[in-house]
């Protein structure tokens, strides 16, 4: 019995290690997964705009020049034969990311500067991101100021900065008129249709005069830019000197530009700026056969080129001696000025020097001026004072995914423009129920008073975006890639729209048409299939064979209004924070590059035209039509509701 016995303890110790042992193993893997729990990397909680310029430090502040980021290194799924941009340093970028004193509330306009940081930080960045963010920062900088001054000075300073406001229409002092110089303050810019009437005489005292439309510029800055320089010079008393025109612009960092003629001695038929030509069409003909007149004699040169001169001067708009009205106008695409009734010439914009940067008008040379005043200055309403101001709120969201975001560009001082689009078509039921929501997306201006009117604006409608960056036009793609981040990460949406302050959109029909459509993989509008790069320089859509060394382009949409699904913007905001997209300053043209870049990626893709968006004008029966002022976008609401019609009003 003694054998059984000590196998029988045997067992019985070998049981109770093994118990310890499985014990041991137990806890070895409890305190294993929990090690595992404690350093693994917790699920971000959302983060507001507010919180992240609350909490958020500059990165790396420290760094110099053009030093790259240094990024984390990441296994690569696959070999890249390009190279990604590297993410570099940029002047002005980490004051905007300053942490602020704003209210959360107040924030609630920079919702999308947390997601455009990166983006703004790539070494391929457009031409003028540098510059437009460089200029943001010291604009934004003011501003803080300014609101920090009106949240805590008394009534007297407050009174104080609404006589700062933007007048619809200004006139020069007669003290100003005599002296010549700065002859007109223009404290909001121009819009499109603000127009600068000048009367006056030339003398004849320096055969010359000069008109200048002087442009923003911040105090360090040594001379501000000259959006427009108007040269006139007079034919001389033995008429042997022609008359001419002469346009141009300047700026610190490129100097004088390219110089256009009037007469020109060649035709410009080709070349329009709104429809016109650059000079008036009697100058360049008389110039045109004059230069196709035969050689003379040496004995008759003289008389000759007197009789030249004088048959140019017959169609001259300014004479010495003679008085004058000019107006000049502001364009869609271009200045206009007209002498005494006569359209003369036209000056299209060119690239930072746009019409909402004017701050001035300067008059200087042998001219008598007897009067000078502008009108149409954009002026923006009084928010406290508007009846009924509620219902042109921004709906609370309250859909964990809307219908439709529709993203809208505007500029900083087209106040009224986006006054008309609220008591327009932002009033469709859909809008108002929060299944469609409309967001602008503006960026700043180097306007002070302009910037602090906005945001007066958008502290009263909840619907506007800021951006971190100056409104250039070269600028607008990247507000393209804001409208896709705020339509997938901020109010995530089935459909994006993109479209203008200056469109009409009826959104029920818009919505009615979508029931029919793709819900993937969609671009929805007029659809362009065959159009290539314009090669020429003077373009204001010039491409160069860097930018795009391909002959055409994929299709694509026009800008003034499409739509695209939530897949698609989903892919375009991941392919640039991957920095795998090209960025390009064609904003509805880098739209269809960037879906022909989804469809590589071997998803389908549905390219659906519509003649219904019109991009240029209206036409009964429209979805969208564009080129409205805010006095016919108010029209269209109007006879939409009366008639049931979508019927145009000119």
């Amino acid at each position: 019995m003694k054998p059984l016995r000590s196998t029988f303890g045997l067992f019985k110790m070998k049981k109770w290690y093994g118990g310890v042992l499985i014990l041991v193993l137990a806890i070895v893997m409890v305190f294993s997964y929990s090690l595992r729990e404690t350093q693994r990397p917790q699920p971000k909680k959302k983060q507001s705009a507010y919180d992240f310029f609350n909490n958020h430090p500059p990165i790396d502040s420290h760094r110099k020049g053009n030093d790259s980021f240094k990024l984390p290194k990441v296994e690569a799924k696959k070999p890249s034969l390009i190279q990604k941009p590297k993410l570099i340093n940029v002047e002005g970028l980490d004051e905007l990311y300053a942490p602020r004193n704003v209210s959360e509330q107040e924030s609630n306009v920079l919702l999308l500067w947390p997601h455009l940081h990166l983006l703004l930080s790539r070494s391929d960045a457009l031409p003028e991101t540098g510059q437009g963010i460089k200029e943001a920062a010291k604009a934004w900088k003011e501003l803080l100021a300014l609101i920090e001054e009106e949240k805590t000075t008394k009534l007297s300073n407050n009174i104080r900065l609404k006589e700062k406001n933007c007048p619809f229409s200004v006139c020069s002092p007669d003290n100003a008129l005599f002296s010549g110089g700065n002859i007109l303050e223009l404290p909001c810019g121009l819009v499109e249709d603000s127009s600068i009437t000048l009367i006056g005489t030339p003398n004849g005292s320096y055969r010359s005069f000069e008109i200048d439309l002087v442009g923003s510029n911040f105090s360090e800055e040594p001379k501000p830019p000259i959006v427009l320089h108007y040269n006139v010079s007079v034919a001389g008393d033995n008429m042997t000197e022609e008359p001419f025109i002469a346009q141009n612009t300047w700026t610190n960092e490129l100097g004088w530009g390219k110089e256009e003629k009037c007469p020109s001695h060649v035709s410009s038929n080709n070349l329009k700026v709104d429809g016109l030509g650059l000079c008036n069409e009697q100058l360049v003909r008389s110039t045109m056969e004059e230069n196709q007149n035969v050689s003379v004699s040496s004995g008759d040169a003289a008389t000759n080129a007197s009789q030249q001169s004088s048959h140019a001067s017959a169609n001259f708009p300014f004479v010495e001696g003679n008085p004058f009205t000019a107006t000049l106008w502001v364009g869609l695409e271009g200045f206009h000025m007209t002498v005494n009734g006569r359209h003369e010439t036209s000056f299209a914009y060119r690239e930072k020097l746009e019409p909402w940067s004017v701050s001035g008008v300067k008059v200087v040379g042998g001219l008598d001026l007897l009067s000078a005043f502008a009108k149409g200055l954009p002026v923006p309403e009084d928010h406290d004072l508007i009846v009924n101001s509620k219902i042109l709120k921004a709906p609370v969201i309250t859909r964990k995914r809307l219908v439709m975001l529709v993203g809208v560009f505007s500029t900083g001082n087209n106040f009224e423009r986006r006054m008309a689009l609220r008591r327009s078509w932002m009033q469709f039921e859909a809008v108002r129920s929060g299944d469609v929501a409309v967001r602008f997306f503006i960026g700043l201006n180097k306007n002070l008073q302009v910037n602090f009117e906005q945001w007066k604006e958008a502290q009263a409608y909840g619907d506007i975006q800021f951006m971190p960056f100056v409104d250039y036009y070269s600028l607008i793609s990247l507000k393209t890639i804001a409208i896709c981040i705020m339509g997938t990460k901020i109010l995530p949406a089935k459909y994006i729209m993109k479209t203008d302050d200056d469109a009409f959109v009826r959104i029920d029909e818009v919505l009615s048409s979508l029931k029919e459509k793709p819900s993937n993989g969609l671009l929805y509008g007029l659809i362009e299939f065959d159009s290539s790069p314009h090669r020429e320089k003077d373009s204001k859509w010039y491409i160069s064979d860097e930018e795009w060394p391909h002959s055409s382009y994929p299709p694509w949409a026009h800008g003034p209004g499409y739509i695209i699904s939530r897949d698609v913007a989903k892919f375009i905001v991941q392919g640039h924070k991957e920095r795998e997209l090209k960025l390009f300053k064609l904003e509805d043209v880098a739209m269809g590059i960037w879906i022909e870049e989804f469809k590589r990626s071997g998803r389908e893709v549905h390219y659906i035209t519509d003649d219904r968006f019109y991009n240029a004008g209206c036409e009964s029966n429209y979805i969208l039509a564009h080129y409205q002022g805010p006095r016919m976008v108010l029209c269209l609401w109007e006879k939409l509701q009366k008639e049931h019609q979508a019927y145009c009003c000119e």
